[in-house]
């Protein structure tokens, strides 16, 4: 089965299609940014008939990727019409084409400073026909008011506000690319039919005019056939001209055509998370993939529960899994994903963990969210807790949650859930830790996740500041500024540096939590 086809397309017929609306983009993808200069650019490189790149198109009507769409910036509102194509790669140069020939608009873009500016876009007749001159050089853009001045305004540079005066200044205006035949008759009747000037428009006509005309680019036109997964990678990895998309935008994009706004459905949820100070870094996307996570492995065990043993689908939490969460698992398990979330942070905050910046992996927090979603009240058994908590330390002390946690995560729900509830085996998480001794003299700083996890069994409910005798719990730790301090102080230890090497004051062996003012008088 041919999944795209690829073939020449005129670009008036690309940017034809895009005004009626026949051609759209989904409504993740990201505003225009290119700016003035880039716009001159791509103008020049089709009137010299250079290439531009392909533009990659998507066929309409697969019901299994619904995504909302939108039409170009600057196009006419597509009031619900469907599109045939979508756009996945293009967008940026597309929108500057249609803004800057077909619009009939002042295109709305930005300086080389990032100010934003309107522009026109005209071409100097005369030096796009100069052997000596580039045609880049050749187009240039003026302000929405088609005047350009100087000496603080006084003096007019150059005015190009009628007809007239275009004509007058052998300027073209880019605009009217498309429609050249309502420029030209009045062209001839200002210069009184001269002959030169005739001849000079010929020249213009057939050099300039018939190479945006004529020009074609390569299209690839993916077929409606082909899988979510393969338009979601287009869109994370083809698109280069314009910003990278993340899965959360891309599933965004879904679930709209649904009429549901899963941005402002996760800026409530931000608001829930706002309350728990262990929760700062959690993201969209730990969010998704937590949710993802324990929708497939609710899956697997509704089919147990029916009596189903083998053939099960995946528990899984990667990219594709994430792609294709349904909005109605989401819905489902969003607040029982949420309340994990919650209570993941109350339980670190019980082992002294308080502050996201001293979670030691905040992509464990992913499966934890997830099994505790799944365990629910069961996890308030003491029991249970210290079974959780177990294989919370493993993973940090075994450093297992650096990268490519993906497979863990699947583990990590079937297997605790199981060791916790079923007295099933002891998960691969504990089996793989391994914490050596010697780890204590490389263990510096928070990049470690082992650090963080030493700094938190530090302060057990009998710790106390050296100076104050203050009890570190949660409330002292913020009020007090409380952090990881060296015990015996870097100035001291520099000038025994003979004796004590840097490798051992700076690590995690020479540190304890002290409170801001205790430090300081240390």
């Amino acid at each position: 089965m041919e999944t795209f086809d690829s073939k020449k397309t005129s670009l008036y017929e690309i940017l034809k299609s895009i005004h009626e609306g026949k051609i759209q983009l989904p409504d993740f993808q990201r505003g225009w940014v290119w700016d003035d200069n880039r716009i001159k650019g791509i103008l020049a490189s089709v009137a010299k008939s250079f290439p531009i790149g392909a533009v990659m198109l998507l066929e309409n009507g697969n019901e299994s990727i619904r995504f909302k769409t939108k039409a170009i910036e600057g196009a006419p509102e597509v009031n619900g019409k469907k599109p045939e194509m979508l756009i996945l790669d293009g967008q940026q140069r597309l929108t500057s084409l249609y803004q800057a020939i077909i619009s009939n608009k002042v295109v709305k873009t930005r300086n080389a400073k990032g100010y934003e500016i309107n522009r026109w876009y005209y071409i100097d007749m005369q030096k796009a026909l100069d052997p000596d001159t580039d045609l880049e050089e050749a187009i240039f853009s003026i302000n929405e008011n088609k005047i350009i001045t100087e000496n603080i305004g006084r003096d007019v540079v150059l005015d190009l506000t009628t007809r007239e005066k275009e004509f007058e200044n052998m300027m073209y205006p880019v605009s009217l690319i498309d429609e050249y035949d309502t420029w030209f008759p009045s062209f001839f009747e200002f210069w009184e039919y001269d002959k030169e000037k005739i001849k000079f428009w010929n020249e213009f006509h057939r050099r300039i005019i018939l190479g945006f005309n004529n020009y074609s680019l390569p299209v690839i036109e993916m077929t409606k056939e082909n899988p979510k997964e393969a338009v979601c990678q287009v869109f994370e990895k083809v698109n280069t001209g314009g910003v990278s998309l993340s899965v959360f935008e891309l599933l965004t994009a879904s679930f709209a055509s649904e009429e549901f706004d899963l941005k402002e459905d996760w800026n409530h949820i931000k608001l829930k998370f706002k309350s728990y100070k262990v929760l700062d870094k959690t993201s969209e996307i730990d969010f998704i993939q937590a949710i993802t996570l324990f929708s497939t492995y609710r899956r697997k065990v509704d089919l147990e529960q029916v009596g189903q043993k083998d053939n099960f689908p995946a528990v899984s939490a990667k990219r594709k899994e994430m792609l294709n969460l349904e909005l109605s698992d989401y819905k489902k398990y969003r607040n029982q994903v949420l309340e994990g979330f919650i209570k993941a942070s109350k339980i670190l905050v019980e082992n002294h963990i308080f502050h996201s910046r001293d979670v030691p992996y905040t992509t464990q927090l992913v499966p934890m969210a997830a099994i505790l979603s799944q365990l629910g009240k069961d996890v308030d058994n003491m029991g249970n807790k210290t079974k959780l908590m177990r294989w919370f330390w493993c993973g940090v002390f075994g450093e297992l949650y650096g990268s490519a946690n993906e497979t863990r995560y699947a583990l990590d729900i079937v297997q605790v859930v199981d060791w916790i509830l079923k007295d099933g085996p002891e998960p691969k998480t504990i089996y793989d830790a391994n914490f050596v001794p010697s780890r204590l003299h490389t263990l510096r700083t928070r990049n470690s996740a082992a650090y963080k996890g030493i700094y938190a069994i530090l302060m057990d409910d009998n710790t106390r500041d050296w100076l104050s005798g203050t009890k570190i719990d949660i409330s002292t730790y913020f009020s007090e500024s409380i952090d990881i301090h060296h015990i015996f102080p870097v100035a001291w230890c520099e000038k025994n540096k003979n004796t004590i090497s840097r490798d051992e004051y700076d690590s995690i062996i020479n540190k304890t939590p002290l409170s801001g003012r205790t430090n300081r008088i240390v």
